[in-house]
């Protein structure tokens, strides 16, 4: 049998419940613990697939093609897993299974209550995640702040979890915020006491308080918030800012979270390795180099619409011995000025996916200043399609669009794919323009086969892949002959060569496009070759400009 973690939070939101749980994990496989981790989200939807950018961030895709929160992606990038659909739940999602089994006859004669049916559906959702008992550990984030009433249901679903699999298999992390007034020039307890109180109030007592403050929080504070939580001293543990989050799990074990874990779960002890972290944390803090990034797209204003993009882009820097710095640039605002005033301290520059007309024009100039000015260029899922209608524009001179945004263009050479093989499932897709939005994208892991010789396979050196994809246009394949004639090499296609997948242009440093999202695929300890390759070709690309202008 599994022990369980389950990670709370409290005071407000975007505290880092996810980090605390992808770092826990971390801190766990590097004793050789198997680990899985959960996100339990309150919200309605039954998954994050239809929501703004703005609204929620980042729409993390699995390999089963799930469209899941954004933690996910901090899950897989602190550890090894690779999540599923079974990694995260919302309550639209258990809300639905629940009315499901009610019109199928599953509580024929029973009133439907939320408890216990609703609590019942939640804690098997749980279990789910254990798979056949395969892993040693699972870790369980429940969104929201304590207090939500959505959330509710998930607490007491939790609360019964120790009673169900015994008081020894089960451990409550709170994750609370312990704020610095400035005017009184000290940091307050009062709401990580408030906090622990109302979890109390539902039936969960605390063991372990991870407590996020924007400095170390000294003994004398940890004393007092054990005494007034009915905590151990030794289970208040300071959740202090770092410089990166990827110093998070360092941070734990310097606190003695790892052993505190052990203890409190009668986990065997074992000796852990934290030297890949340790040099991922070195790298980043002292590189060798910098380089210019610009990423052109439209939800500039909240980063965490970019959040694995993001993180993929630190981890290319990791593996070049470079700090990325990333210039964030309104496409719209190219469309009313130009792209020479944002783009011309960039060494390389990123047009990364959306979905919408808003600031398509302003994308399409920043890759023709990438192509003209031979600065190195990747574009992904939208920023291929966007990539390939302005080498269709210049290079190729046709009237060409996407028919996402001008239906009735002349040359439609991104276009609405309505029947795809899906290797996953081995059936068919079908869909039409009419297709309800929710979960009808091309979504997850499909096989790509890369051409020997482009910059691809320089990247990936295989001639075979697995990406995730997002998205409902595709690559026009009437175009290919047209376009190859300009330069275009069409660098990997789906097995049947059905789909493209990855766009270059000869004669330029590096210029490369593709339909999948990459950035999902990223770890610290081992980058994306594309990411990789990306930022090598944007740090070459500075030194013979600075060498030029010396």
């Amino acid at each position: 049998m599994p022990k369980y973690i389950f990670i709370t939070g409290g005071v407000v939101s975007a505290l880092g419940k996810g980090i605390a749980a992808s770092a826990i994990g971390a801190l766990l496989e590097a004793k050789g613990f198997k680990v899985t981790i959960q996100k339990l989200d309150p919200y309605i939807n039954v998954d994050p697939g239809t929501l703004s950018p703005f609204e929620h961030g980042e729409v993390y895709v699995t390999d089963d093609g799930c469209e899941t929160d954004l933690d996910l992606g901090h899950y897989e990038r602190f550890t090894n897993l690779t999540t599923s659909h079974v990694n995260n739940y919302t309550s639209g999602k258990i809300y639905f299974n629940v009315i499901s089994k009610e019109r199928r006859g599953d509580y024929l004669g029973h009133t439907v209550q939320v408890i216990p049916h609703v609590t019942d559906e939640i804690k098997a959702s749980i279990k789910s995640a254990a798979g056949d008992n395969e892993y040693d550990i699972v870790i369980v984030e429940v969104g929201g702040t304590v207090g939500d009433i959505e959330g509710l249901p998930f607490l007491e679903a939790i609360r019964q979890i120790r009673y169900d699999v015994g008081r020894e298999n089960v451990l409550y992390a709170h994750l609370t915020l312990v704020p610095y007034i400035k005017s009184a020039g000290e940091l307050k307890t009062k709401p990580t006491q408030h906090s622990v109180n109302s979890l109390r109030a539902i039936g969960i007592q605390p063991d372990i308080l991870l407590c996020r403050a924007d400095r170390p929080i000294p003994s004398s504070l940890k004393k007092k918030i054990a005494l007034h939580c009915n905590v151990d001293f030794d289970s208040v543990i300071s959740a202090h800012d770092v410089e990166t989050v990827y110093e998070v799990p360092l941070n734990f074990k310097k606190e003695g979270l790892d052993l505190l874990i052990e203890k409190k779960l009668s986990l065997p002890h074992r000796i852990g390795d934290l030297s890949q972290w340790e040099e991922i944390v070195d790298r980043i803090k002292n590189p060798k180099d910098e380089v210019n990034i610009a990423v052109v797209g439209k939800y500039v204003g909240l980063k965490d619409s970019y959040k694995s993009l993001i993180e993929a882009l630190i981890h290319g820097g990791i593996a070049n011995n470079t700090k990325v710095n990333i210039l964030w640039v309104n496409s719209e605002d190219i469309e009313r000025d130009g792209p020479k005033e944002y783009l011309r301290d960039a060494h390389g520059i990123l047009v990364p996916g959306g979905f919408g007309s808003r600031g398509i024009e302003g994308k399409i100039e920043a890759i023709r200043y990438a192509r003209e000015n031979k600065i190195p260029f990747f574009g992904i899922c939208l920023g291929m399609q966007c990539a390939v209608i302005e080498l269709s524009r210049n290079l190729a001179k046709l009237n060409a669009h996407s028919t996402e945004f001008e239906p009735s263009t002349e040359h439609p050479v991104i276009y609405l794919m309505e029947r795809w093989f899906n290797p996953r499932t081995g059936q068919y897709e079908i869909r039409s323009a009419d297709s309800q939005k929710g979960g009808t994208m091309r979504l997850g892991a499909y096989p790509c086969i890369i051409k020997e010789g482009t910059k691809a396979y320089e990247a990936y050196r295989v001639k075979e892949i697995s990406e995730r994809h997002r998205h409902r246009y595709e690559f026009n394949n009437k175009y290919i002959p047209i376009l190859e004639e300009k330069g275009v090499v069409f660098s990997g296609t789906s097995p049947d060569g059905q789909l493209v997948e990855i766009i270059e242009l000869r004669d330029h440093p590096w210029f490369l496009g593709c339909q999948f999202h990459p950035e999902f695929k990223s770890k610290p300890f081992k980058p994306h070759p594309l990411f990789r390759d990306f930022i090598k070709a944007s740090l070459k690309g500075k030194r013979i400009l600075f060498s030029f202008v010396e």
